[in-house]
């Protein structure tokens, strides 16, 4: 029997409420929404400062030195999407592709980074609304998560339209902020942007990465996507160059305002930078701006978050209800109240930012590295599958591209050992219980599955 809009097909237990497909309908325009709307968000409101204090003006060299490694994993990602889209991709690919085992470790390292990001969000969130309306950090926060996890439980075609409207309003609110601060601004305040030397820049590298972290969520619904072979490389595309232009133009604005020392001992950056150019107007315009965009990146990695255990349970690797679709709205709701469960769990995390932030980045290189080593071996193994391609590149291409990403994002891993060691125990304890929790149940369960 089928439900309204959905198309389902049971498997394994016919009570159990497993379906394999997902209801679709995101088109180009939410593609790269998601895409640039997962980056564009609270990372701009708060990685400046703590780069700045690594690396002074230097910062607007590791924007764009972040850049480009993000531009060679969007390129493994938009070939694998335009020959394989899956929905939970960053599991699936290295499942198939790899090994079972392979893809159940980055997406077990993926709940982790995405609790600490959901944490991050909320965090930052309530910092900047604090500063015009005094508000209960933890409740606010709470409340919060599950109005975006409620979002999400409706359908992925709500949830895409709302991320595009306050994408929308993001960039508006930016674009004023570029356009009135940057005329006032002075080389003279930026000072040499080198003073601090290349390995600064480098250093401050883990953390400006974070910007562009998430341009490539478009491939985790990628079962969601209209045409998704073709949409989902596009939408990657336009989305990375508009994060970058984005970012670049208002890192620059911020430097020329403030200068490398005041940004660095900033609490809010992007405010106090405003203050000179707009008065009076800048802390509703960079609260308002900071809200939009906290809760835009909160609900696509709210999105994401789900897809990835919905991948893992409709799979074995986690418990098979997580891969239940609900009939009605064509969603993955089990794994969707679990990913709340689980961010509401996330509130007991530490607040310091460097410590969360690279607690999120250093899965997500794992996951990049896996994710690129997967284009190689498509090329290499299946080439039923390499020959369905929308993106019909050389298999040398293919290899290069999905090579330099395994390099960059173990040389980017490995850079933040410098900031803070913590996070790396962290992420290291939380492998090693995902590792007793696939010999235990999720080795039986996949192969099962």
């Amino acid at each position: 029997m089928h439900g309204r809009g959905t198309r389902r097909q049971d498997q394994g237990d016919p009570m159990s409420g497993a379906t394999r497909e997902l209801k679709g309908g995101v088109g180009l325009t939410g593609v790269v929404m998601l895409g640039a709307g997962t980056a564009i968000g609270v990372s701009i409101f708060s990685v400046m400062a703590p780069a700045a204090q690594i690396a002074g003006s230097a910062l607007l060299v590791a924007v764009l030195i972040s850049a480009l490694p993000m531009i060679v994993f969007a390129l493994a990602y938009a070939y694998l999407a335009s020959a394989l889209p899956k929905s939970g991709a960053s599991y699936e690919w290295p499942r198939q592709f790899i090994h079972p085992l392979v893809g159940f470790v980055i997406a077990w390292l993926r709940i982790l980074s995405n609790v600490g990001a959901l944490a991050v969000l909320g965090a930052v969130l309530l910092d900047y609304l604090n500063m015009a309306f005094a508000i209960p950090k933890k409740p606010a926060i709470a409340v919060i998560l599950t109005a975006v996890f409620a979002l999400n439980y409706l359908g992925v075609v709500v949830a895409s339209r709302v991320q595009t409207l306050l994408m929308v309003m993001l960039l508006a609110v930016l674009a004023v902020f570029v356009g009135t601060g940057l005329p006032q601004g002075s080389v003279a305040t930026i000072g040499p942007v080198l003073a601090n030397g290349w390995m600064a820049a480098l250093a401050a590298v883990p953390l400006m990465i974070t910007l562009f972290l998430g341009i490539e969520s478009a491939v985790e619904i990628g079962e969601e996507v209209r045409d998704p072979q073709r949409t989902v490389p596009r939408g990657i595309a336009f989305a990375i160059v508009l994060s970058a232009v984005v970012y670049f133009a208002v890192a620059l604005t911020a430097v020329a305002l403030l200068g490398p020392e005041r940004l660095a001992a900033s609490t809010a950056p992007l405010l106090d930078a405003a203050r000179g150019p707009l008065g009076e107007w800048a802390l509703p315009l960079i609260v308002g701006a900071a809200t939009v965009s906290i809760l835009k990146t909160m609900n696509s990695t709210a999105m994401v978050f789900s897809r990835a255990l919905f991948a893992m349970g409709r799979n074995g690797a986690l418990p098979v209800a997580l891969g239940r679709v609900h009939e009605r709205y064509g969603t993955p709701h089990v794994a969707v109240l679990a990913g709340y469960v689980l961010a509401m769990a996330g509130l007991l995390l530490p607040s310091n930012l460097v410590f969360l932030l690279l607690a999120v980045n250093v899965p997500t290189m794992f996951k990049y590295m896996a994710c690129s080593y997967c284009a190689v071996r498509v090329v290499n193994q299946h080439p039923d599958i390499a020959a369905r391609a929308t993106l019909q590149w050389s298999a040398g291409r293919v290899r290069a591209i999905g090579y330099a990403g395994v390099v960059m994002a173990l040389v980017i891993a490995l850079l933040g050992i410098e900031a803070d060691v913590g996070p790396y125990l962290l992420v290291g304890g939380w492998t090693l219980l995902g590792l007793l929790y696939w010999w235990a149940f999720g080795k039986r369960g996949t192969a099962a599955g």
